[in-house]
């Protein structure tokens, strides 16, 4: 009888061997496409929607969304140290029309902008406009640092390794897994234009230049 229930025994554990296998290759599989989904989410070509909450924004078909100059919300506090490892306080910029942009270097959308801010923000230099960048996901300044390089960028840009300057905004302004996402704030501080998918040329000054052009 021995003889006989050995070798049944031996063939319950392969079956619930292959079983367990085939569970763990199932969860891998899952788990790995739902990270893929989340990076594809996050470094894509953006969004349309904030996360809820009442902004006071009219979003246009172009997908860039504005705000009456009576109807906007202040920035949150955005302060901390550059990729450069210097101190900086967007508030200091109050007076000036500020243009932040959420980027990444290892996002794609953020690399086809990248050309037309360093360029817009060259352009304005001298017309009581700023460029800050949030640089978000990078577990280190270098490659950071690497891509401002690489593409001519000359304003600074916070380090935000880890998101926590995005989830000061108030919910509904910016969606965290949209990256890039361009915000536009009026001389007082207050968030006059944003987008939530790489811009164009065209479209960057599409945001700015009624800012700029305000009294």
């Amino acid at each position: 009888m021995s003889a006989d229930s050995a070798p049944q025994r031996s063939n319950r554990t392969t079956r619930a061997t292959e079983r367990t296998r085939r569970v763990r290759r199932s969860a891998a599989l899952a788990a790995g496409l739902a990270a893929t989904a989340l990076l594809v989410s996050a470094c894509g070509s953006g969004g349309t929607s904030g996360g809820g909450g009442n902004t006071n924004f009219v979003t246009g078909t172009d997908g860039i969304a504005t705000a009456a100059k009576g109807e906007r919300t202040p920035a949150p506090d955005l302060s901390g140290k550059t990729i450069a490892g210097k101190t900086l306080d967007v508030a200091d910029y109050k007076g000036k029309v500020v243009v932040l942009n959420v980027w990444g270097s290892w996002c794609n959308p953020c690399r086809a902008e990248a050309k037309y801010f360093a360029k817009v923000s060259k352009a304005y230099a001298g017309k009581g406009v700023q460029f800050v960048g949030i640089n978000t996901r990078d577990t280190s300044t270098g490659a950071a640092l690497a891509f401002e390089k690489d593409w001519g960028i000359t304003y600074p840009s916070l380090y935000d390794p880890t998101g926590k300057l995005l989830l000061r905004f108030k919910k509904g302004t910016l969606n965290p897994q949209a990256i890039p996402s361009t915000l536009v704030l009026d001389r007082n501080g207050k968030i006059a234009a944003r987008s939530l998918s790489a811009l164009s040329e065209e479209r960057l000054l599409k945001m700015l230049k009624p800012v700029v052009a305000e009294k």
